[in-house]
């Protein structure tokens, strides 16, 4: 099994366990893509959500620059929203979750496709 494999069960796990859904792995396997080499790192492989700066992050660099979402203050909302699915009380929330919550919360699964 690749790096990668290893890397997207562990964000299908995480998703079966903590929101308690079983994933789409196609999905899940290509948002993981998406995030690019940061899945390799420890800190940018999961988003800090009680900093601002990286919720503007995820808000600029992927709803609206990856999914073409326009910017409107409905954005903040569905990251709010992913944030509650995955737990506001589970630490460590891994970045390609939390995308994958937000491509199913918007409805953008054929970015993917």
């Amino acid at each position: 099994m690749s790096k990668r494999e290893e890397h997207v069960e562990k964000y299908a796990r995480d998703l079966r366990e903590k929101v308690g859904i079983e994933p789409d792995l196609d999905l899940l396997r290509e948002v993981t893509i998406a995030c690019g080499p940061s899945i390799y790192r420890r800190d940018s492989e999961t988003v800090s959500t009680s900093d601002t700066g990286e919720l503007d992050a995820v808000r600029d660099d992927f709803l609206i620059g990856k999914l073409g979402l326009p910017d409107d203050e409905h954005l903040m909302g569905g990251i709010q929203q992913a944030i509650r699915t995955y737990g506001r009380d589970n630490r460590s929330k891994y970045r390609p979750v939390l995308y994958y919550l937000l491509v199913k919360h918007f409805g953008k699964e054929g970015a993917f496709r």
